[in-house]
């Protein structure tokens, strides 16, 4: 493994922390909130003014042309900093995936207009009846050229604001993913909650019928191999937030518990709240190595599937533990949501059961190892 980040890499960390440090602020972010807005557009045209939406994007369609490494670089700095943008779903789940396996219209369709910020991109991962992306509830039935798509799809980060989202059905007994456009006759979307500070969306397809050129990487196209290249990246990427996420609550703890004096001291200097730090701190390292490890090979170009689950449970188990510690830490002020820690605390939560609990994880690596035998 590669300890050492690139160049390129650190200079994608450095604006990252540079344009969020000062627009993803406590202040916005509370103004953000009384908007209502379904993600701060604000932040999102900073992000795009600086060239980060374009990171995974082909050079010849007006991206930087880096890899999932770089991407996740920009992942864990949105969560330290608690920006409700909607990076995973529109540069991972749909930007990364379009430009890996759509067609070239499909690509110059879509992908330029990420990089200007122009387009939000949308994925309804979740089915409402099936939690296994390789077995999706929703359906595809082939209609002359095209297809009709029936099912409902839950938790689709900012729907109501994309122009595009990708969705997966049953086709033939098998997974095919679909751009279905905003407006299309049978789609119905309702915002009836927020994660990670976002609208999140239940998305109805009833009937929608869609063209054959929303069948994303056309007619040869594998939907299983889609599936499985997702669900890698979308367990790493998720575990690269919530360690940004863990991170700023630790930071913003250490710096709380060397403040506040109880008994005429800080109460950072009691032995019990420095073995809780120093527990959180553990944490913190043992979800960044997993996840680095992960990204690593991912952009490598190794398989990673095992090592991405392990990512994912060290970034449910320990993240969950550093939000309760956190909050924890903070006493009286931190049930107080005019205080910034209530935000991680909640960005954590449901971090942590995307994708997968840590139990889902475990209960993966089992089957696999009974399967496979111990890895050597």
């Amino acid at each position: 493994m590669e300890f050492e980040f690139s160049d390129e890499q650190n200079t994608i960390r450095e604006l990252a922390a540079q344009i969020l440090s000062a627009e993803a602020t406590s202040e916005r972010a509370k103004a953000y909130e009384a908007s209502r807005d379904s993600y701060d557009k604000l932040v999102w045209s900073k992000l795009a003014e600086g060239g980060l939406l374009s990171i995974a994007v082909p050079n010849e369609y007006g991206g930087m042309g880096y890899g999932f490494p770089e991407l996740c670089v920009l992942f864990e700095e949105v969560g330290r900093n608690a920006a409700p943008v909607p990076v995973l779903d529109a540069l991972l789940l749909a930007g990364m995936t379009i430009a890996e396996f759509a067609t070239v219209a499909q690509k110059e369709k879509w992908l330029s207009r990420l990089v200007s910020g122009d387009s939000i991109l949308a994925a309804a991962h979740v089915d409402a009846v099936s939690g296994d992306l390789s077995v999706p509830a929703t359906t595809a039935t082939p209609d002359g050229d095209g297809f009709v798509l029936n099912g409902a799809k839950r938790f689709v980060t900012v729907a109501g604001d994309a122009d595009v989202i990708l969705v997966p059905a049953s086709l033939g007994g098998a997974p095919s993913w679909f751009l279905v456009e905003a407006g299309t006759s049978g789609l119905s979307i309702e915002a009836n909650m927020r994660i990670a500070g976002m609208s999140a969306c239940e998305v109805g397809l009833d009937g929608v019928s869609v063209g054959a050129d929303a069948l994303l990487g056309g007619a040869d196209a594998d939907g299983a191999a889609i599936s499985d290249w997702i669900e890698e990246r979308a367990l790493v990427a998720t575990a690269a937030i919530q360690g940004g996420v863990s991170a700023g609550a630790l930071n913003m703890t250490a710096d709380y518990v060397r403040e506040r004096e109880q008994f005429g001291v800080p109460i950072g200097s009691f032995q019990a709240v420095q073995h809780r730090c120093a527990d959180c701190f553990i944490d913190v390292e043992a979800m960044r190595w997993t996840m680095w490890r992960a990204a690593w090979m991912i952009g490598d170009g190794r398989p990673a599937l095992d090592e991405a689950r392990i990512a994912k449970f060290w970034a449910a188990d320990g993240g969950s533990r550093v939000a309760s510690a956190a909050q924890h830490l903070h006493g009286g002020i931190g049930s107080d949501v005019d205080y910034p820690i209530h935000r991680y605390f909640l960005w954590a939560k449901s971090l942590e059961l995307g994708f997968g609990a840590a139990i889902h994880q475990l209960v993966a690596l089992g089957k696999g190892m009974a399967e496979r035998g111990p890895a050597a």
